[in-house]
């Protein structure tokens, strides 16, 4: 059902909504509520870890207080959306808080965006108000927002955050402005809380929605399948702006009472000791993080005993990445999850120790979700039978920024269609086969590009891999694929096929080209744009052609 709650419109049944809440599936609190209650019991908590510095839950608060003041004196308002575009920084944790506390909508932007990006995505959702640093990584953020601040009449405040020189404007002036305490009114639990835009890796970027309730269900459903007791410390190095470094970075701490440690860069031998320092029970990041932290335990004879939990999700996961995560990490379970920005962790993988073939074979097991599988019309199909998951539950979004988007996505019954292509067993467990738009249609053929890459992953000589259609002037699509090398190893299209070969695969399915990469580009969660693959390889061909 559709209502209109501060001015968004979103999908909300009533009937559900009293449910959940009667039951505690919904906590019915924001997440400032949430640190208060912390606060309240234990003020010198220590809830995030950023580098050498321990956040303590009283003093983020009264700097989320003082925050809230200053943006409030700047005309700032319940509803109004406030973007931050910054790296894993405690000050995305206060600017959270504070606007938790005024009921302001954040809109998380990642730090790798740049002027296209950024300006479509504040022009989008008409944002009143952004945070971004005065330079990281070389990238000079405020003269990028200035530019675009010209053609944006909403913007009425850029903040630059550890600025060399601040200003009225900055982070640090607003938050020692000793403005008045603002008059704070009840917050609806309900109202949209967060609007974060999809990488665009299929299409058009959409405004995805959740409000206090269905965020901090994804986190709580989340731990508690995971084991994590309270106290117990993430380590939370994809960044704050993805959905998953927002959620279990900035806010799984208050609503759970976990601990995180936040890293500003990924670097795989840096995080073997914040593992072993801190006593790190459980992270959530992309396939290359387990990779490379499964590597570097390796070469320098680590076996991480603290790390119980690497929920592997994001991009494709090789099952053997998997198993050999289980052989080198001592009590580590690693296993693929599903989820999107829309619906955070459909699944949460597989624990036991007789489970490790599921963990690495399937995406996981549905919890708190309920999951059909549909047909191109629509049409609910038996377990088993591959065709386009569909979900709902206490954790979904409630819709786009765009109407019409929501609308397009969602069925009668109120199940979102997400794109994916997979299968459902009677066990509930998942297997993503891939996207919509991730097939190779080879002469009317459909082929699975993760089923291809599966195949690849297996070769000896292949670090990673992904495959995408190509064009052709007959079958109008045949299959490249992209490889990064393991160091030393020489690899050539012969060797895929011979691999293909002696699998047994159908014909169709060999690699008819192979381009060899240092790197793959991928958005800010891990995932591989393969848009851009696409792309490129396009263009080669017009280029040989040419």
């Amino acid at each position: 059902m559709k209502a209109d709650i501060g001015g968004w419109q979103v999908r909300l049944d009533e009937q559900a909504r009293r449910r959940w809440v009667e039951q505690g599936v919904w906590p019915d609190r924001t997440v400032f509520q949430a640190a208060l209650a912390i606060a309240e019991r234990e003020p010198d908590r220590i809830t995030h870890v950023t580098g050498d510095a321990q956040h303590r839950v009283d003093a983020l608060l009264a700097q989320a207080r003082a925050l809230a003041a200053g943006l409030a004196a700047r005309g700032l308002r319940a509803g109004d959306v406030v973007s931050f575009q910054l790296p894993n920084w405690h000050e995305a944790i206060v600017i959270d808080l504070a606007c938790a506390m005024l009921g302001i909508v954040v809109n998380p932007i990642v730090p790798i965006y740049r002027d296209a990006e950024v300006g479509q995505a504040l022009a989008d959702c008409r944002a009143k108000a952004i945070f971004v640093p005065e330079s990281f990584r070389g990238f000079d953020h405020m003269a990028m927002v200035r530019r675009l601040a010209a053609h944006l009449p909403e913007l009425r405040l850029v903040a630059g955050v550890r600025a060399a020189r601040p200003d009225t404007d900055s982070y640090e002036a607003l938050l020692g402005a000793d403005a008045p305490a603002p008059a704070l009114s009840r917050v609806d639990p309900d109202a949209v809380k967060i609007l974060m835009y999809t990488s665009g890796t299929t299409g058009r970027p959409k405004g995805v929605l959740h409000s206090h309730n269905t965020l901090a269900r994804a986190l709580v459903a989340a731990v508690g399948h995971w084991g994590i007791r309270e106290g117990e410390t993430f380590l939370m190095a994809s960044p704050v702006t993805h959905v998953t470094g927002y959620g279990c970075g900035i806010e799984l701490p208050f609503q759970c009472g976990t601990r995180t440690v936040l890293m500003e860069r990924w670097d795989a031998a840096e995080a073997v000791g914040i593992i072993e320092r801190h006593a790190i029970r459980a992270t959530v990041s992309a396939t290359p993080f387990l990779q490379e932290l499964v590597a570097q335990a390796q070469a320098q004879g680590r076996r991480l005993p603290s790390l119980h939990v690497f929920a592997c999700g994001g991009a494709s996961v090789p099952p053997e990445l998997i198993r050999r995560a289980h052989e080198v990490l001592e009590n580590c379970r690693a296993f693929r999850v599903y989820g999107s920005s829309e619906a955070p962790f459909i699944t949460l993988g597989f624990l036991g120790d007789d489970e490790r073939d599921l963990a690495a074979d399937t995406d996981g097991q549905i919890v708190d979700y309920e999951v059909i599988v549909t047909d191109d019309a629509g049409r609910r199909l038996a377990a088993g039978a591959e065709g386009e998951i569909c979900a709902r539950g206490p954790a979904l979004f409630l819709g786009y920024a765009d109407p019409e988007q929501t609308a397009e996505s969602f069925d009668p019954d109120g199940f979102f269609h997400t794109g994916d292509l997979g299968h459902v067993s009677a066990q509930g467990t998942v297997v993503i086969t891939g996207r919509k738009k991730d097939l190779v249609n080879r002469g009317g053929e459909k082929i699975s590009a993760k089923e291809v890459e599966d195949l690849i992953h297996t070769h000896p000589a292949v670090q990673e891999a992904a495959v995408v259609s190509m064009p052709h002037p007959r079958l109008g699509e045949t299959v490249c694929a992209y490889a990064i090398p393991r160091p030393g190893a020489s690899l050539a299209l012969e060797d895929l096929l011979q691999l293909a070969e002696s699998a047994g695969v159908a014909r169709q399915k060999h690699p008819e080209r192979l381009v060899l990469v240092e790197q793959l580009p991928r958005t800010a969660s891990g995932k591989i744009r393969k848009d851009l693959l696409r792309e490129d390889i396009r263009r080669r061909l017009e280029s040989e052609r040419g």
